[in-house]
Order: structure tokens, then C-alpha cells, then sequence
């Protein structure tokens, strides 16, 4: 088959594309353990959507050869048929040539049938790709650090000339890049022998072969989940780097060399909260070691390629932490981390590498505000609201200042406008609300809403011009999009906002212009003018374990089975009887 930019095209498949018009349909698949969908029209995102939201099953994984429900989500909004697309492309982690991903197999999409150019490529440049083509930027190195993507096998030509190490049987783990126009040039690959990047034992703490794994065996050690490095991070502020970053790896020749000197510590099945001092010094030495891991590489990939502009994901850089650290002590003048920067994002990826494939041109259409989710409309809210009797409905004629009025009265508010966020964060568009100055909120939500471990910390949504009188950017800009970042809440302001500052006196924030959060925007900035205080709390729509809420009959049910005291749809307002 012939390479296209990185992905091998489908010839079985292929139309003449020469006579694809300048605005295609391109769809691109995720197929990995947090699977999405994004479709194109022309460079502009139409939709997009993880999986999970739509079966309600946390990280639910895409097969290529399976039917998706974000895929018909995505086709079902544009309107528009499976033989109307120009392309598919689909982002793998795991090998290409497993049946389960052959498209071709696809029930819905019936490639074959019609005529649909396919094209695959691999995990990490689709995470390259979709970071790159989003950040607006002309040129940029590029960091990519994961548990582990593609096999060796599905690498393309020239990431198997730079892949450090040459094991057949290698997988992916860290991936350093450069890009310009519609190119993504590889510079150095990292990867682990037989993708062993997480080694389970029964019961007791995992071995590891990467720096997404090293965080993930020690969430499996304390919370019993692999998926929880979330968890990890935030309970990290409350123990002492206990164990050195030299007993998780050493880094000799510029090839990590990771240990089990940490895991042998922990021969033993008991979870948290038991051994409570143990595992908060487990997770404050990962976190370090993490940090160090990612200092080293940043400052690596400058040598290599010294640009101003660093693009930055993978599931790793979900660590906000590390990323603020990344941001002070990189020397990149500017840094872009996506908020979908886990698997979900890769959909992005495969779209922009679909276009560039048929174009050869990249607009650095930058993302500015995450909510590619489809809209509902006032009768979609309507529908989901009839036949709802332990509900009462209140219209509002000013629901921005009646939700301000909820807030200063104590109200937990679900607030539902809009598309939903790709990706892990709430961002004002499936989001749950309160006050931020009130000292017993944070254990209300971890313990009448979210129903989670109560050391969990909450996210300040600021205002951008407003931002830094209340938190410490050092010599950095004030802003942090997509919740990102984890800052100092000055001091002489966390008494004012307790509810926000974790235990180290950091917050995860959310900055907000007008342009970009619309309503959210308001009712932040209506409750500074009535209080002074810039800030709510804000945090995901849905309760631990669950992903978070897509549609409006999702917002009522998790209304309904929550502490929530009531759930905001446009200019209605909806209490529970």
C-alpha cells in the first residue's frame, strides 16, 4: 500500500480524489480504550464526541471493525449519509493488523460498498497531528508521552529510522517530534519490549515499562484502578517524595531504564484508605519522578530542536501538575497542551491528517474553546423533561441572575449549555457549580455529589482579567483554557475561596473570556459583580465513576440520583419535587 503522509491509504478503497471539493467530509476514528469520533467539513470541526458519553460506559473502547455510536452521532448531526464522506481515517492504539480493526468489517460505514477511501495510522503521530493541526502554531516541536501506542510494526518509514532502541517487538511510549505545514517529522521514539508497559501481578503493584505506566501501577496499588493516575495526582500534595526518582528509572544513553525497586516495596493487597501516610509518600514520590522524567525530555527535545512553540499530549499530559512545571522551566516561549490530550484527541488527529492527505494544506484552525459536542435544542430539552414527575420546572426570564441567586443561597447547580467537551474536563458547557467561598463545599460535592474519596480537589472557573490577582503565574500569561494548569492561590485570597484551594494551596484553573464561554462566561462575571469574588467552583457533570453527562435526559437522571439541588437547561431551571 502506498504511504500517505504517515498512514497507509486503502487502495481496495480508494476513490479518485482528485475531484473531492474544498470543503470534504472527512471522519476520523479513535480506536483505542477512549474511543471518539470527529468529523471535518473541510479545516473546521463540526462534532465530535467520546464514546463513553454516549454508552455511558467509563472509557469505552473503538474497534475499527465494530460499529460506534460516536460515529453515527457524528454522521446523524452533519445530516449526512456514510457515502457522503471524501475519507476516513482511523487512529489505532494497538496493531493495525488485528481483525478487530479492520474497517472494512464495519456494519455502518460499509467502506467497501461505498467506495470509501480509508486510511491508518498509528497512535502517536494521530496525537502529534491532532496537537499540532489545533495550536495555531506554524511550526513546533512536539511531545507525545503515553502508556504505550502502536507496535514498532505499524510505525511509519522514518520513526522506525529514530526509534531508540531496535526491538521488533517494541511498542511506543514516548515520541519527540518537529512539525511545519502539514508535516510531522519524528526526531526520537522511545518504546518498551513486547508493550510489557504495565506488568500486573495479582494484587499487589504492578512493574512498568513507561512513564504512563509508572503512574498507573501506582494507581493500581492504591486505589485498585490502572485508570486512576487522576486520583494519584491529586492525593500527591499530601505526602513527601518518599522514594527518589532513581528507584522508578534512570535515564543512561538517552534511553529510560525503569525499575521495580518501588513495586517490590509494595508486596501486599491492601487499598486505600488503609496505610493512608504509605500511599500519600507513594504518591508524592511518582508525581516527582514524573516531573523529572518530563523536565528531562522537554529540555531534550529543545536541543533537538529548538523552537519557541512546544505541543504537548498524550494521556500524561492530562498531569496539570507537571504541565505547570513544563510551562516554567521548559525555555518554550510558547506551550500548547489540548484538551483532549488523552486517546479521545486522536480522532482530531486522524480528521486533520485526512485533510492535509487530500489538500496538502494546513490552516492552523486553533482550538480556543473545547465544546465540539452536538447543540440540544429547547424541544430536546422538553422531550426529556416530559413524563418526569418528581421534577418541577421553573422558566426564567433571567436565568443568568436567578442562577447567581441560587449560588450566593448555597445551590449546587448542574449547569448544561451548549456542546459537550471532548475529553476529560468540564469546561462550562457540562458542568457542576457552587460557590467557591463557602468552607464546607468541597466535602458537600465529594460527598453528597460526586460520592468520591473526600482528599479530592475542586477547579476554580476565573476570569481572565481577573485571573491574576488571585492567582500566582509567576512571568508566564495569566490564561489556562482548558483547566490544564495548577497554579498558587495567593495567599491572602484562600480564605476568601477555600473551596478551590487544594491542600498545597494550588488550584487547577479554568480561565474564561467572553468570546469563548459565552454564558459562562456571564453568570461568572454577573457573581463577581454581585459578590467580588470572580471564581466558582466548577467540576464535572456526573458522579465518581460514571463519565460525564452528554444529553439533557442525562443531566435530569444524574439531577435525580444526586445531591444536586437543581440543573440549569438555557431559560429553564429544574428543581427536584
Amino acid at each position: 500500500m502506498p504511504l500517505c503522509l504517515g498512514g497507509y491509504i486503502n487502495t481496495e478503497t480508494q476513490r479518485n480524489t482528485s475531484t473531492v471539493n474544498d470543503h470534504p467530509w472527512i471522519l476520523g476514528i479513535s480506536a483505542s480504550h477512549n474511543g471518539s469520533a470527529c468529523l471535518l467539513k473541510g479545516d473546521e470541526i463540526v462534532v465530535a464526541i467520546q464514546e463513553e458519553r454516549l454508552s455511558r460506559i467509563k472509557r469505552h473502547r473503538i474497534y475499527g471493525a465494530g460499529p460506534s455510536r460516536a460515529v453515527a452521532y457524528c454522521l446523524n448531526y452533519a445530516g449526512i449519509e456514510p457515502d457522503d464522506l471524501s475519507l476516513i481515517v482511523l487512529c489505532i492504539q494497538g496493531r493495525a493488523t488485528d481483525k478487530i480493526h479492520d474497517i472494512s468489517l464495519d456494519p455502518f460505514l460499509k467502506v467497501l460498498t461505498h467506495q470509501i477511501p480509508t486510511i491508518t495510522i498509528p497512535h502517536h503521530y494521530g496525537h502529534a497531528v491532532s496537537v499540532f493541526a489545533t495550536s495555531g502554531f506554524a511550526e513546533s516541536a512536539v511531545l507525545i508521552v503515553d502508556g504505550a501506542g502502536s507496535p514498532v510494526a505499524d510505525f511509519t518509514p522514518d520513526e522506525l529510522k529514530i526509534l531508540n532502541g531496535n526491538s521488533s517487538d517494541s511498542w511506543e511510549t514516548i515520541s519527540l517530534y518537529h512539525a511545519s505545514g502539514t508535516t510531522i517529522v519524528p526526531l526520537e521514539k522511545h518504546a518498551v519490549e513486547r508493550g510489557a508497559w504495565l506488568m500486573m501481578y495479582d494484587g499487589e503493584m504492578p512493574s512498568f515499562g513507561s512513564l504512563g505506566g509508572m503512574f498507573s501501577a501506582a494507581a493500581q496499588q492504591i486505589f485498585g484502578e490502572v485508570s486512576e493516575a487522576g486520583k494519584v495526582m491529586g492525593l500527591a500534595p499530601y505526602g513527601h517524595a518518599e522514594f527518589p526518582t532513581s528507584d522508578f528509572f534512570d535515564i543512561a544513553s538517552g534511553r529510560f531504564h525503569f525499575k521495580d525497586t518501588v513495586p517490590l516495596r509494595f508486596r501486599h493487597h491492601e487499598r486505600w484508605p488503609n496505610r493512608a501516610t504509605e500511599y500519600e509518600a507513594l504518591a508524592g514520590s511518582v508525581q516527582s519522578a514524573l516531573e523529572d522524567a518530563l523536565l528531562y525530555l522537554v529540555q531534550h527535545l529543545r536541543e533537538l530542536y529548538p523552537s519557541e512553540n512546544l505541543c504537548y499530549a498524550g494521556g500524561v499530559a492530562l498531569n496539570s501538575v507537571a504541565n505547570e512545571r513544563i510551562i516554567r522551566e521548559s525555555g518554550f516561549k510558547n506551550v500548547y497542551i489540548m484538551a483532549a490530550a488523552e486517546d479521545s484527541g486522536t480522532a482530531i488527529g486522524a480528521a486533520y491528517h485526512g485533510r492535509w492527505a487530500l489538500t496538502q494544506h494546513n490552516s492552523r484552525r486553533q482550538i480556543i474553546h473545547d465544546a465540539p459536542g452536538r447543540t440540544y435544542s429547547p424541544a430536546d430539552i422538553t422531550n426529556a423533561l416530559n413524563g418526569e414527575v418528581d421534577v418541577t420546572v421553573v422558566n426564567s426570564t433571567n436565568v443568568i441572575s436567578d442562577a447567581v441567586e441560587l449560588l450566593c443561597d448555597g445551590k449546587i447547580i448542574g449547569w448544561f449549555d451548549g456542546g459537550s467537551e471532548l475529553g476529560p474536563r468540564a469546561l462550562g458547557q457540562r458542568s457542576i457549580i457552587c460557590d467557591a467561598r463557602q468552607p464546607d463545599a468541597k466535602d458537600i460535592l465529594n460527598r453528597r455529589v460526586k460520592m468520591r474519596e473526600a482528599f479530592r480537589p475542586f477547579a476554580p472557573a476565573v476570569l481572565l482579567e481577573e485571573a491574576s490577582h488571585w492567582f500566582n503565574f509567576g512571568d508566564t500569561p495569566p490564561d489556562s483554557p482548558f483547566m490544564l494548569r495548577v497554579v498558587d492561590v495567593k495567599a491572602e485570597k484562600r480564605d476568601t475561596v477555600p473551596a478551590i484551594v487544594h491542600v498545597d494551596g494550588t488550584g487547577r484553573l479554568q480561565t474564561l473570556t467572553r468570546e469563548n464561554n459565552g454564558r459562562f462566561y456571564q453568570l461568572v462575571k454577573q457573581f463577581h459583580e454581585k459578590t467580588g469574588v470572580p471564581i466558582l467552583l466548577n467540576t464535572s457533570f456526573n458522579r465518581m465513576g460514571q463519565p460525564i453527562i452528554e444529553t439533557p435526559a442525562d443531566a435530569i437522571q444524574c439531577l435525580l440520583s444526586t445531591g444536586l439541588d437543581c440543573c440549569v437547561f438555557e431559560d429553564r431551571i429544574v428543581f427536584k419535587k
